[in-house]
């Protein structure tokens, strides 16, 4: 008896945890206006999703994307990227609710750069628009999209999303956060077959941001003090002599060989992040390599004279 309470207990709480993992997918969502789409898709981030009908004889995509604003008050989007897989040079459509009279509305943002986001219209038309405040929340854009001839020609669209915290004056959109989640917010759509693929260079980023991050560790973090606290406390041992300074000099041809690689990492992820710029980071980056670059020479200088 009692194992079969507990048993059915455990049955009501598990049908009780994944019950609303089930009612968010596509496959279960309604529009007010019963919009009815051939296809949807559970985007792979940002707890998002999109609806679309494609109509290949007019080159015609209707599309309800979905999802939740980082912070109440924040916009969402969804984009065509006609030449890239990223954000920049995307077309995007952005939802947020109007600060004054609290109403959904839709805006069409050309993004030539992260550091250029204006209200514009965008390269391919746009016929019909909406948005709609959801019941759990979240935002809806509804719109119909007349895809361009070399883009219907393919088959297959990148499409990027992403949400937002705020919306400031004029409408400027406030920056979103640049988590993992929001890196990997992109994909190509294929038109005809209702698939999406996951684009992976969010994932390549952060692999990137992690080994820039562990070679300047090693570098400036480790190998540069130790070489310095050797310089400073190991040679005062008259039986260390000369080998501290090998040594020494192995710590810092070491931490400058393996900064060197940091840096050119940084400079790459740099390069990728067109329109990001991280000034103080920068600018602390190129004065540690001249002077570590210096520092290194001398001591190239130092050991010639020695010799």
């Amino acid at each position: 008896m009692a194992t079969s309470f507990l048993a059915s207990l455990f049955f009501t709480l598990w049908a009780l945890l994944i019950s609303p993992a089930i009612s968010l997918t596509c496959s279960s969502q309604k529009f007010t206006k019963n919009q009815v789409y051939s296809n949807c898709l559970d985007l792979p981030s940002l707890a998002s999703y999109l609806h679309f009908t494609y109509d290949p004889s007019n080159t015609t995509l209707s599309v309800a994307f979905i999802s939740t604003p980082s912070k109440p008050g924040g916009w969402i989007s969804w984009a065509i990227n006609p030449n890239a897989t990223g954000m920049a040079g995307s077309q995007a459509l952005v939802a947020y609710k109007n600060s004054t009279t609290g109403v959904a509305v839709v805006h069409t943002f050309d993004i030539s750069s992260y550091s250029s986001i204006v209200p514009k219209d965008l390269s391919f038309e746009v016929p019909d628009k909406t948005a709609e405040t959801r019941s759990d929340g979240s935002l809806a854009i509804f719109a119909t999209i007349k895809v361009p001839a070399n883009l219907a020609a393919k088959g297959t669209i990148n499409q990027v999303w992403q949400v937002g915290p705020g919306v400031g004056e004029g409408g400027m959109l406030e920056r979103h956060d640049f988590a993992a989640a929001n890196l990997r917010s992109k994909g190509t759509l294929d038109l005809k077959n209702g698939q999406s693929s996951t684009n992976s260079g969010g994932d390549t980023t952060i692999k990137k941001k992690n080994i820039h991050g562990i070679l300047n560790t090693v570098s400036w973090g480790i190998l540069f003090p130790l070489g310095a606290m050797i310089a400073r406390y190991i040679r005062s041992f008259e039986s260390a002599d000369p080998a501290w300074f090998y040594l020494h000099v192995f710590c810092q041809i070491s931490a400058y060989a393996i900064g060197v690689a940091g840096w050119g990492t940084g400079l790459k992820l740099g390069s990728e992040s067109s329109g990001i710029t991280y000034s103080g980071h920068r600018y602390i980056g190129i004065a540690l390599f001249v002077l570590a670059t210096v520092q290194v020479f001398l001591k190239f200088v130092y050991m010639q004279y020695l010799s």
